[in-house]
């Protein structure tokens, strides 16, 4: 393992609730959902062409429908106004839902391994829509990654990131992995720190709680999550949008990843098996 490569010790069997068998008449609504999300997405594919001048507020709508057609909830607290120009936006990793509720909070530039090219439909939608792909399985790779993602930065482009560096259950959160970090050092611009979670909201003969139904680890397949999120019921994407880190506060990349660190949760975790 590098440090440009980490690895969770989270594993589907070991920390992702499975939901029980989905009742046949329920089975519609979740195509019904995975539908919606691909149209979505291929809408996204047919646009990209626009570039910037699709507006952001268009494009964080987009986002949100998204995750709202897998059927998840979304509530945003926090910081009302994120920075303009050249940003760099960070969060904790535990699904694939992390990409659209982070851009909904500022449309950006991500950053993602070179494996996301392989995808079906959000593969070339990634590729398309200027990705910034990292070789994680070479670490002498990792100045130019640095060097490309401080250009973008310093042409006032926003960049989003997850330095945890791979996808976490929620029970337990990684480590900011620094690199990214000299990025936003070098080009002198804000760091912006989102934290992400998920949870089941309150309902008949349940109680709400955190839940790890969303979260997309260890040898999961998208597929599988895909549906797992779809037959789940009553999930919500909470997104803590923190106070940016403006640039200059920090000394070097240590002391600004581990404020940008979002702090440890405690939830009351449930494990009831729901189903929508």
């Amino acid at each position: 393992m590098s440090a440009w490569l980490p690895s969770a010790p989270c594993t589907p069997r070991a920390c992702v609730e499975t939901p029980a068998a989905v009742p046949a008449r329920l089975v519609p609504r979740a195509v019904l959902r995975l539908t919606g999300v691909a149209l979505l997405l291929l809408a996204g594919i047919a646009l990209l062409p626009l570039g910037g001048r699709i507006p952001a507020g268009l494009v964080r709508r987009w986002c949100r429908w998204i995750v709202r057609a897998a059927g998840v909830r979304v509530r945003v607290t926090g910081a009302t106004a994120v920075p303009t120009g050249g940003l760099l936006l960070v969060a904790n990793h535990i699904s694939w839902l992390d990409i659209p509720l982070l851009a909904a909070v500022r449309p950006a530039r991500m950053v993602a391994k070179t494996e996301v090219r392989r995808w079906p439909v959000a593969g070339p939608l990634a590729a398309r829509g200027g990705v910034l792909f990292i070789d994680r399985d070479r670490l002498r790779a990792l100045p130019d990654t640095v060097a490309r993602i401080t250009h973008a930065l310093r042409e006032g482009t926003a960049v989003a990131a997850f330095p945890e560096g791979s996808t976490w259950c929620g029970r337990a959160q990684g480590t900011f992995r620094r690199a990214v970090f000299q990025a936003a050092l070098d080009a002198r611009v804000p760091v912006q720190p989102v934290r992400i979670a998920y949870r089941l909201a309150a309902g008949p003969g349940r109680d709400a709680g955190a839940t790890t139904a969303a979260a997309f680890v260890g040898d999961d397949t998208l597929l599988a999550s895909l549906w797992r999120v779809a037959t789940t019921r009553g999930l919500i994407a909470e997104v803590e949008v923190r106070a940016p880190i403006p640039p200059g506060g920090h000394p070097d990349r240590r002391s600004l990843a581990r404020s940008a660190q979002p702090p440890e949760a405690a939830p009351a975790w449930t494990h009831t098996v729901l189903v929508a």
